[in-house]
């Protein structure tokens, strides 16, 4: 299995996104209730409630967000 990714940090990455698991209210509360400023607080709250990276949080937010139909683009 450690063959499969090209590093150590990839593995890691890759493991953690499939972990992270964001419910539909949270979504929708954030994207039609919150200001865009409001909406990063929220999103850096659950991060740290979760100890979820920041970074792979947002990436998921987003493409659940684009298969929700809360976002168009990317």
């Amino acid at each position: 299995m450690s063959k499969a990714f090209c590093s150590r940090s990839c593995k890691e990455n890759y493991f953690q996104l499939i972990a992270i698991q964001v419910p539909k209210p949270f979504l929708k509360r954030i994207f039609v209730f919150c200001t865009n400023e409001q909406r990063e607080k929220e999103i850096e709250e659950f991060a740290n409630r979760h100890g979820w990276r920041l970074d792979l949080l947002k990436n998921k937010i987003n493409e659940l967000a684009i298969e929700y139909g809360y976002r168009t683009d990317y």
